[in-house]
């Protein structure tokens, strides 16, 4: 029997385009794909950020100015993409993120919540991870092969209070993915393989405001949060980092239309 070679190895000629890799979790993304060799394309609307985290990089780097709402801003990233790096091969999909306007609160009851909020949640993270998909998936079509990784959520599958538009906008993301991947196997190569990873409750900027006071302490929501996950903690953006790289590695050549949850026993537990 042969043994498959570390995935560094596997992934030093691939050109890994992240959206949305300046934030957070996407930052930890960028640095696990750099790690293991490939050279890594930071897409984001803040091109200085992404420019900061690309000079950190273990290898080879670039950063573009891109916003996922607008088609024209991801073409115009994809002939950049061409003209000084080369053509996707992983495309990794982190652009997104909740609003307090399209949620409900204390001031804000369900009856309140606008159109535009509500709109906002499924242009940002719905639309934005199709967007990207269809101007980026060509190179993957082009070539047949490649490796989609979209970024979904345990609000995918399991409501959570009050993030009403980040729930129906994520659980979309699920289901396009599942969808994404059929497509691609059966219409161009199946070798195009589409998953997606389900963070659980992980500490971002965009859901700081929910989870911590400002002086740093954890608010009611967060203990509860951390009461009904069993490994009694929330996320790290570097938990991500092993499920990503064995999506994309090409020795998971047999995985599609995956979702995988990375929630420290979240959605395995009943609270009892």
């Amino acid at each position: 029997m042969t043994i498959p070679a570390p995935i560094s190895n596997r992934l030093e000629r691939q050109i890994a385009v992240v959206l949305g890799g300046s934030g957070v979790l996407g930052a930890a993304l960028c640095h696990a794909l750099a790690d293991h060799g490939a050279t890594v394309v930071i897409l984001g609307r803040n091109l200085a950020k992404a420019q900061a985290l690309a000079d950190t990089l273990a290898t080879k780097a670039h950063a573009c100015a891109c916003d996922v709402l607008n088609r024209q801003s991801l073409l115009e990233a994809r002939v950049w993409l061409h003209s000084h790096v080369g053509t996707t091969d992983i495309l990794v999909n982190c652009a997104g993120g909740n609003s307090p306007q399209a949620s409900t609160s204390a001031e804000r009851s369900f009856f309140a919540l606008e159109d535009s909020a509500l709109q906002h949640m499924t242009d940002l993270n719905y639309l934005g991870t199709v967007r990207a998909c269809q101007v980026f998936g060509q190179d993957l079509t082009d070539k047949g092969a490649g490796a989609i990784v979209n970024i979904a959520s345990m609000a995918s599958f399991r409501p959570v209070t009050r993030g009403l538009g980040y729930g129906a906008s994520k659980a979309a993301v699920a289901q396009f993915t599942q969808w994404l991947a059929v497509h691609f196997a059966l219409e161009y190569s199946p070798k195009i393989r589409v998953n997606a990873i389900a963070p659980g409750f992980f500490l971002t900027e965009q859901n700081q405001y929910l989870l911590e006071h400002p002086d740093g302490s954890p608010t009611p929501r967060a203990a509860t949060i951390v009461a009904h996950t069993p490994q009694r903690r929330l996320g790290a953006a570097a938990d991500l980092q092993s499920t990503l790289l064995w999506l994309v590695d090409p020795a998971s050549g047999f995985i599609t239309g995956t979702i995988v949850p990375v929630d420290g026993g979240f959605s395995a537990f009943s609270g009892v």
